[in-house]
Formats: structure tokens, C-alpha cells, sequence
């Protein structure tokens, strides 16, 4: 490749690199103001977090929130300056286990709430029992969070190798952990399990929920109404879609490249498919909207309504 050749190469990657940069940025901004308005939302009203149905998702909310203000931005200066920024095995070694601790709680989070939709619907009397609310909704809350979090410290920062795989030219430093190139096999786990299994879950999980609502609805008998789910279904299987939609394209590459083709589209992956996580900590929130209708009534009357400035009509002397 002559020099013409590659300049025309560098400068269709600068322009590349620019329009993600904007894009994130533009999205990034009302997507960090309605998360801080919903968790100021749940502060502000303990009745509403109390409600079980809530509190994962509250928790969720919390994940998407620390990505799109402490993991993205990563994201952002790395399309700005168009390299990794300190260019340190460090750094890289930090970046990458926010990263995954972040998306695999996320998942799991997901996973999680979306079988526990399903007992809280149709079978919300276990909750009754305190220790039926440990094993099936405490708990497993808790290991989203307590399990990625540990995972990801051991096979990332406490075994790192001599860092001389990362590349500081690609986002997320290529995502060259030294498990993922020098362990294939725990590359394979973790893409596969830790990523592929709760993508399965959720989407098999919210599509049996839509199932089994409609199937209700038909009986027309039962303690479930049909009008009281049905958005709460479809909004559960609008983030369903989104995940699914958001990690299914990386998880079949990366499995294809640790069990058969290493290289298979490893360029495509890092600098265009990867970028479909960044989505869901940017919609999410949104896609949440529907799902607390108390939220919008209180953004509407004490938010909206105490900011707008009334026309008052002074009596005259």
C-alpha cells in the first residue's frame, strides 16, 4: 500500500472515529440527565422502590448510570483523540474490567429480573415467605452484582500477563485481555456463559411472560388483568430486544473466533460491532419510562409544574 493509499485509509478512520464521537456524545447527555432524574425520583419516594418489582430494576438503572458517567466517556476521548489515553497496560487493564464488570451485571441484572417478572405476576404470594424472598429475589440480586464484580478482579487485574498484547489504537485497548488471548478456553466461558447465557434467558424469559399474559388474557380467569400487565410486558420485552439486538452480533463472533477462526472480522468487531453495547446504557433509561408511570406523573406536576413560572395577577391597590 503506497502512502496515498494510506493516508486515504487514516483519514476515512479519522472521519469514522468523529461521527461515533458525536453520535455517543449527543446521546450520551440526555441519557445521563433522565437517569439522575429517575434515581432522584426513587430517593424522593421510598414507597415506589419499596415495591418489589422495582428494586432491580433500580439497580439496573444504578449499572447504566456509573457506565454511561464513568465508562463511556472512556469511550468518547478515545474517538476524539484517536488512541487510548494513558497508553498503559494499566489503564487498559482498569478500563477492560469496568467494562465487563459492568456489561455482565447488567446482563445478569436483566436475566434476573426478567425471571422474577414471572413470579411476581403470576405467583406473587411466595414473596409472603421471608426466606422464599432471600433465595428467589434478594440473593440473586445480590450475585449480579457481588459475581461479575469478583470474577472479572481475578482473571483481569490479579492475573494480568506482561501487557505487551494490548492495542492502543483500538477501543477498549482491543479488547486484548490476557485471558482472551493467551486462554482460549476462559475466553470461551466468558463470552459464552457470562455474556451468551443471560442474553438466552431474558429473551426466552420475557417471550414465555408475553406468552403466558396473553394466555391469561384468553381464559379470561384468573387474579391477572390483562390491562394492568400489558405494558409492563411490553416494555420488558422492549429491553429484551435491545439486549438481544445490542450482544447477539459480538457473542457469535467471538465465539466463532475462540473456537474456530481467531481472526474472524477482529477489526469489524472492536471498531463497529462492539459499539452496539454502548446502546443499551444509552436507551435504557428510556426504554424504563414506561415502566414507572408514577415517575412521569411526578416529572409532569412537581418537576414541570414548579418550574414554570405562573401568571399572577396582582389586585390593585
Amino acid at each position: 500500500m503506497n502512502d496515498t493509499s494510506m493516508e486515504a485509509v487514516e483519514v476515512k478512520q479519522d472521519i469514522i472515529r468523529h461521527v461515533k464521537f458525536g453520535i455517543l456524545l449527543i446521546l450520551e447527555i440526555p441519557s445521563v440527565l433522565l437517569t439522575l432524574m429517575i434515581l432522584i425520583f426513587f430517593i424522593a419516594h421510598r414507597a415506589v422502590l419499596r415495591v418489589r418489582q422495582n428494586q432491580g430494576l433500580f439497580l439496573l438503572i444504578i449499572v447504566n448510570f456509573i457506565q454511561v458517567t464513568f465508562d463511556l466517556p472512556m469511550v468518547i476521548d478515545f474517538n476524539r483523540i484517536g488512541r487510548v489515553n494513558p497508553a498503559t497496560p494499566a489503564y487498559c487493564s482498569w478500563w477492560t474490567f469496568i467494562e465487563y464488570t459492568l456489561n455482565g451485571a447488567g446482563e445478569m441484572l436483566m436475566a434476573t429480573i426478567s425471571i422474577q417478572r414471572h413470579i411476581i405476576v403470576f405467583q406473587a404470594h411466595v414473596f409472603n415467605n421471608r426466606w422464599y424472598r432471600y433465595l428467589f429475589h434478594h440473593i440473586p440480586l445480590l450475585f449480579c452484582i457481588v459475581y461479575p464484580v469478583t470474577l472479572y478482579l481475578i482473571i483481569i487485574i490479579f492475573a494480568p500477563c506482561d501487557g505487551t498484547q494490548w492495542d492502543y489504537t483500538s477501543n477498549v485497548c482491543g479488547l486484548k485481555n490476557c485471558y482472551m488471548v493467551y486462554n482460549p478456553p476462559l475466553a470461551t466461558f466468558d463470552w459464552g456463559v457470562n455474556n451468551g447465557l443471560p442474553i438466552v434467558v431474558i429473551t426466552i424469559a420475557n417471550v414465555a411472560l408475553l406468552i403466558r399474559v396473553i394466555r391469561q388474557k384468553l381464559r379470561r380467569q384468573g387474579t391477572v388483568s390483562w390491562k394492568k400487565q400489558r405494558r409492563m410486558t411490553v416494555q420488558l420485552l422492549s429491553i429484551s430486544l435491545l439486549y438481544f439486538i445490542a450482544w447477539l452480533p459480538g457473542i457469535v463472533v467471538a465465539v466463532i473466533q475462540q473456537l474456530f477462526i481467531p481472526g474472524f472480522l477482529a477489526e469489524i468487531q472492536v471498531e463497529y460491532i462492539f459499539y452496539l453495547t454502548y446502546m443499551i446504557c444509552l436507551f435504557v433509561p428510556w426504554v424504563c419510562l414506561g415502566l414507572f408511570p408514577e415517575f412521569i406523573k411526578w416529572v409532569w406536576s412537581d418537576v414541570l409544574h414548579r418550574t414554570t413560572p405562573s401568571n399572577v395577577i396582582k389586585p390593585r391597590k
